[in-house]
């Protein structure tokens, strides 16, 4: 199984947990931003706000979707 590298985030010293962007998402999933935001929309995955509209998502939230996304199989013939 590949790791995925996390995107740099700085530490703070507070211990906020780290947040990704709909990009971001988007990259690990190998999908189109506007999906991360539908499954947003559809409460697939949570989503926060920044004070400016943004959404952003817990990035401990879908590294651990990542852990249970099956991928997929080699064909067999």
């Amino acid at each position: 199984m590949h790791t995925i590298p996390a995107p740099h985030r700085p530490v703070t010293p507070t211990g906020v947990e780290a947040l990704l962007t709909p990009g971001e998402v988007a990259m690990l999933f190998r999908v189109d931003p506007k999906t991360v935001t539908r499954w947003a929309d559809a409460g697939k995955i949570s989503t926060v706000r920044t004070l400016g509209g943004h959404r952003r998502f817990s990035e401990r939230e879908i590294r651990g979707l990542l852990g249970v996304v099956p991928t997929q199989a080699p064909a067999q013939y």
